[in-house]
């Protein structure tokens, strides 16, 4: 026979599983990387696929091109992520009124998604230019790091 103490327990472990239930469902589900290019070569063996051509890679509000990226994933059995993705030639990334500008990017999703830029990198918004021998962007917190800086403000930003 259930006491009242026992329907409280029974009560109290039943909203703990579902809030439990709910809170998994929330989780965050990734953004996809979209990829179009004129070309594509997959190798199965070597875990990479070889974009050539006017590529362009989008994921939520972030853009990036370049002539080629080489995409490097994981086998099927761990998950098939992607572990890492290099843009070569003519790359530029695009977000909002920011443009990251370099011969050669490498995106890493983990541990912190970010994006390493060389090659000449340098970074604009508006007028403000930002260069150094490497640029690393942190996508979720927004922020950069810059080895050997150079900037040139030309234009305060207005709060707003």
């Amino acid at each position: 026979m259930f006491t009242l103490k026992s329907s409280f327990i029974a009560i109290v472990i039943f909203l703990l599983f579902i809030n439990s239930v709910m809170a998994e469902e929330k989780k965050e589900t990734p953004e996809p990387i979209i990829i179009t290019s004129k070309s594509l070569i997959n190798d199965s063996k070597a875990k990479t696929a070889t974009f050539e051509g006017d590529v362009v890679a989008k994921k939520g509000d972030i853009t990036l091109y370049a002539s080629k990226m080489i995409v490097y994933y994981e086998d099927e059995q761990k998950g098939g992520n992607i572990k890492m993705i290099e843009a070569i030639g003519n790359v530029k990334l695009v977000k909002a009124d920011r443009v990251v500008n370099s011969h050669k990017a490498t995106y890493y999703p983990e541990p912190e998604e970010r994006v390493v830029f060389t090659g000449e990198p340098r970074a604009t918004e508006g007028k403000n230019l930002v260069t150094g021998e490497k640029i690393i962007y942190f996508i979720k917190n927004d922020k950069s790091m810059v080895e050997r800086s150079k900037v040139y403000l030309k234009e305060k930003k207005v709060a707003q």
